[in-house]
Order: C-alpha cells, then structure tokens, then sequence
C-alpha cells in the first residue's frame, strides 16, 4: 500500500511540475506577443503620425499621398490596434491576478520615485532674478525681480538696446553656460503664460515672429492658453494632450545632455522635452506673464528660488 501511495505521489508531482512549465510558458508567450504588439503599435503611430505632420505642414502637397497609401496605414493601425482588444484576450483568474499585482507594483515604484526625482532636480536650482533692463515696458517687475506681471499702461523706463519694445518678454540676469540647471514657476490662478529658455541672440525690437519664444532656433518656449498647452521651437508647434491647469511649471536645462525638459513640478511629471544635441550660446530664463485676458489673468509668474550650491553659472 505504502509504494502504491508513493508512486501516486510522484505521478502527481510530476503531472504537477509539468501544469507549473507549461502555465509559465503560456504567460511568458502572452508576454511576449503582448511586448511584440506594442512596439507594432508605436512603429505605426510613428508611420501615422509622420504622414500626418506632413499633411498639416504641407498642405498644398497632398496630392503626393495617394488615398490607396492613406488607407493602408490606416488598415495596418486599426488591424494593430484590433489584435490588443482586451475583450479578445483570454486570461484565467491567477494569470489575470499576477498581472494585475504586477501592474500594481509599478505604479507604485513609479510613485515612490517622485520625492527622489524631486529632491535631484531641487538640487539643480540656481538662484535667478528677471533683468528690468530686457523688460517690455508693460511689465511690472519687483526690486528683486522674482516675478513678473502685465500692467495695461507703459512704465516710464529708458529704451535700452535689451529691452523687448513690442513682445511681453522678460529675461534673467544670470546667463548659464554648462552644468544642469532647473527653474520652477509658480503660475496659480493664471490663464495664459509663456516661459522658456533663449540665446542672449533673441531679437527683442519689433513684432516680427523672431522676436517670439520658439518661433526661432535661439530659444525653445511651453505657452498656455485658455487650457492648451503647446511647445515650440523653430516655429513649428507641439500641442500637448493635456487639459489640468497646473500651478507649478519646472524647467530643466541639461548642457551635458543637451535637452530642454518642460515638466509639471509637483509631481514631476514630464511633459515635452526638446532634444538640442549642443548649444551654441549661453541661455537666459524667459518669462511672459501674458495680456490680462479679459481680466483672467492678472496674477504675475513668481520664480521659485532655492538656491543650491551644486549649480553651475
């Protein structure tokens, strides 16, 4: 009775072992596929998205995409697209579990990495303060120059050759040459806003589109407007898919990296980064606080300064 007992056990075991491999392989494989398909979509969304900015760019050039192409990028993302529908994935109740714990425990390791974040880029902050000498005449600085707001008349200032005579803009004092630098702005309870960084090269006389952040090479700018945010450089706009107002704008600026980071500074949440590669000039902070919008927007942009004795000037 006993060697009957055991050699049942073992069957068991055995039989066991091999429900454990193969339950282990068909999730590696779901894995798998489900990894292949997400990087079938993002190569498509890339496609789509290509032939997109050309079509918005250059729209006297739309003949040159035949319908017979449009259509079938169109089919190829929509088949993608199709084969990740969760109601035609199958999962038993353990795989659906360890799935969902593991889904869990990223979300939180991606939480639990803010204060971290936050407190690495705080130690990038330098110490910065508006020059009066660049300020458009309607704008109201303070003696200390930590903000910036629109008055609806001219101050009674000297026209000096760095000051901006047409477009709302006020640059920083301190021009940073190498290092990593962050700026983080208050703009509670505004409306419209623009910020950025520039080359000192910036035109500042007249209304032409050079004489605005991002619309040239020498600067690169975030602007918000009646609940859009858009990111610019080179003239070419970038409208970002959010819809919160935040109170808190950080800016990041990596020479070794050679990126610009626009980020939502409360929870550090990244929200467009430009891809310089090197810089050719110093960069100036750059602040509009924006017409008052009807009234809406009379609160100034406050620069919050935390000095730190890592940054570099």
């Amino acid at each position: 009775m006993r060697d009957v007992l055991d050699e049942d056990l073992r069957t068991t075991l055995s039989h066991l072992e091999i429900e454990e491999r193969a339950a282990v392989s068909a999730l590696d494989g779901f894995m798998e596929r489900n990894c292949s398909l997400i990087q079938e979509i993002e190569q498509e969304l890339d496609r789509l998205t290509v032939a997109l900015d050309q079509l918005y760019v250059q729209p006297e050039t739309m003949s040159m995409f035949s319908y017979t192409e449009q259509e079938d990028t169109e089919d190829r993302v929509l088949e993608t697209l199709t084969h990740t529908d969760p109601s035609r994935v199958t999962l038993d109740e353990a795989k659906s579990e360890q799935i969902q714990s593991l889904t869990h425990n990223l979300l939180q390791l991606v939480q639990s990495q803010t204060p971290l974040i936050k407190k690495l880029l705080h130690s990038y902050t330098a110490e910065v303060h508006l020059n009066p000498d660049t300020a458009h005449p309607k704008l109201l600085l303070p003696p200390r120059g930590d903000s910036v707001s629109y008055s609806e008349s001219c101050q009674d200032v000297p026209d000096h050759q760095s000051r901006f005579d047409s477009t709302l803009y006020a640059l920083s004092t301190q021009a940073f040459r190498f290092g990593r630098h962050y700026f983080e702005l208050d703009v509670t309870g505004k409306s419209y806003w623009e910020m950025g960084v520039t080359y000192p090269t910036i035109p500042r006389k007249g209304s032409s589109e050079a004489c605005w952040l991002g619309r040239g090479e020498e600067s690169w700018c975030m602007e918000y407007f009646d609940g859009e945010y858009t990111a610019w450089h080179g003239g070419i706009p970038h409208q970002l898919p959010v819809l919160k107002r935040f109170c808190h704008i950080g800016i990041l600026c990596s020479f070794p990296a050679g990126q610009v980071m626009f980020l939502e500074a409360d929870k550090m949440t990244p929200l467009f980064s430009f891809c310089v590669g090197t810089f050719a000039d110093s960069l100036h902070l750059a602040l509009c606080p924006g017409h008052d919008h009807n009234g809406k927007n009379t609160e100034p942009i406050v620069i919050c300064n935390m000095p730190s004795p890592t940054s570099d000037l």
